[in-house]
């Protein structure tokens, strides 16, 4: 029923939180959670909601959003999803033989039957949170939810639905040699659905990882008869590195065609710990990522790498922040952007330096490639610097393909066609290569292959 009375916005986050709440979804009962860790999931839960029901949903009058607009996902009722059933041959596209483990949840739900998980040292925790030991979850509510969130709505109608999460928990000095896999399905058999993805890390003091979050459903695999319809994936992962732990961590955004997607990543850095991240965006119609970094300690390493690669009418946005609050912290960030056709691009990356971060060594650039007319980018690289020891930089470019590079390569006997695309694959190829993960690395030059001039 309509509410007397309210503005459009803020009847559709009522809407929203409706939807997130109902999502009580199944959960196996090998897999309901009981005790403490049930209580503390209620607490959470109440707490963001009434967090949420305090803001607002963001329009263009909002700085942050001034180039997103969210009319076509207000245009969507979306609703709990209901449980859906996946045989594991679906998954065999995305499946990493790298990865000896593998954990997946549809619809923001643990799936055991698809989940693999082999071959882990004593004490490490790959799966979901029902399956955290008793040491582990007395030690839960320091770090679930307890990043902050800067007042983002959509954070909080996720936490506000959190029923369950993909967690990976490293004890201390574990060495963890192949990738380990976090699948999210989105899949919405007949109505609109709204799902909240939940990730959870932590690594403790000298641990280390590579982790690959990857978000995707049958129909972006091309499935016969998987259609996924319209829905809404709204993804919260929080990831927490003490002291000397380094994480390599890849999240892959591959909705399907008509979907939306909106992600926040948190991460917590203490001290001398090492965080390389790689976001790479080519799915939706509409996505955005919050990329936000604490360095907490001193000494610390962060790394980002983006990579959007957009074409039709997709509009993907991408917000990072990061927060150098100690003295010695290093960071280095490059977002690409590839973008055809009437599609478009948006990136706003802040990098701040106060007082307290002497002798701090930060670089930003944004490097962005228009393929058509109608492709637009929006980027806005930025440095807040109060301290005065620093090293730091930054800087933008938006350009087209060289005329010379084409003319050069079709005096080698390729076509114009061809040496375009190997341009663009050339282009992308800085940020693919560099993920450790060979077999991602062939999916994903396949996946920007899509995107490239005809």
């Amino acid at each position: 029923m309509k509410a007397v009375g309210l503005k459009p916005e803020v009847e559709y986050l009522q809407e929203l939180l409706r939807a997130a709440r109902a999502g009580e979804q199944v959960v196996p009962p090998e897999f309901a959670l009981d005790g403490k860790t049930a209580v503390l999931l209620q607490q959470v839960r109440e707490r963001a909601t009434i967090w949420a029901r305090e803001l607002a949903l963001p329009t263009k009058r909002d700085e942050e959003w001034r180039f997103t607009d969210l009319s076509g996902l207000m245009a969507v009722r979306f609703q709990a999803p209901l449980p859906v059933e996946v045989q594991e041959l679906a998954l065999a596209p995305l499946v990493l033989p790298e990865a000896a483990c593998r954990v997946v949840l549809v619809n923001g739900v643990y799936a055991p039957h698809l989940s693999t998980v082999t071959g882990l040292p004593s004490g490490t925790l790959v799966g979901n949170l029902a399956q955290l030991p008793e040491k582990y979850r007395e030690r839960l509510e320091v770090y679930l939810a307890k990043h902050p969130s800067n007042n983002e709505v959509f954070a909080a109608v996720n936490t506000a639905g959190l029923t369950d999460a993909a967690v990976v928990w490293l004890p201390k000095n574990t060495k963890i040699e192949t990738p380990i896999h976090l699948l999210f399905l989105s899949i919405a058999a007949e109505a609109s659905v709204i799902s909240q993805p939940r990730c959870l890390v932590v690594a403790e003091a000298g641990s280390s990882a590579t982790l690959i979050e990857y978000y995707s459903t049958l129909e972006s695999l091309g499935c016969p008869g998987s259609s996924s319809g319209t829905y809404f994936a709204n993804a919260v992962t929080e990831i927490w590195l003490e002291d000397n732990a380094e994480i390599v961590h890849v999240r892959v955004q591959r909705e399907a065609s008509e979907a939306f997607h909106i992600g926040k990543t948190a991460i917590a850095q203490a001290r001398n710990s090492r965080y390389t991240g790689y976001a790479v965006c080519l799915g939706a119609v509409l996505s955005r990522h919050n990329w936000e970094v604490l360095q907490t300690g001193e000494g610390t390493t962060t790394t980002l790498n983006g990579l959007s690669a957009l074409a039709g009418s997709q509009l993907a946005d991408t917000h990072s922040a990061i927060f150098l609050n100690h003295p010695y912290g290093t960071c280095r960030q490059l977002h690409k952007c590839i973008v055809n056709d009437s599609a478009r691009a948006v990136f706003n990356g802040k990098i701040l330096v106060p007082k307290p971060a002497q002798m701090t060594d930060a670089a930003q650039l944004s490097r962005n490639l228009l393929l058509s007319p109608k492709a637009r980018v929006d980027t806005k690289p930025q440095l807040e610097i109060t301290a005065d020891n620093v090293k730091c930089s930054h800087g933008a470019t938006v350009s087209q393909l060289d005329a010379e590079e084409i003319f050069y390569l079709q005096s080698r006997g390729l076509s114009r066609e061809m040496s375009c695309n190997l341009l663009i694959d050339a282009f992308a190829t800085e940020i693919i290569q560099q993920i450790p993960v060979k077999s991602l690395q062939k999916m994903l030059s396949r996946c920007v292959a899509c995107r490239q001039i005809d």
